[in-house]
């Protein structure tokens, strides 16, 4: 199964071709290249949802810590990060 995991943006590497933006991303310690150009505003600090190495979207810190507990709770987070 594949899930929208959501973590917690560290660093823009900006490109001139917005397909080419990309970022670091932090998934609770485990930090991951990912693509941007779904998010042209995305910065530093951001959570996003990550599927497939592409954000796709933007939440707030809250929503992310509640989607990462229940994703550790049932052992699928785990499963996403060895994929």
């Amino acid at each position: 199964m594949c899930l929208a995991i959501p973590g917690k943006l560290i660093s823009v590497q900006e490109h001139d071709d917005i397909l080419f933006r990309t970022g670091k991303v932090s998934f609770d310690g485990i930090v991951k290249d990912v693509n941007l150009s779904l998010l042209p505003d995305a910065k530093s600090g951001d959570y996003v949802l990550v599927h497939v190495g592409i954000a796709i979207s933007k939440v707030d810190e809250e929503e992310a810590q509640l989607m990462l507990k229940y994703l550790t709770a049932s052992g699928d987070m785990k499963n996403e990060m060895d994929s």
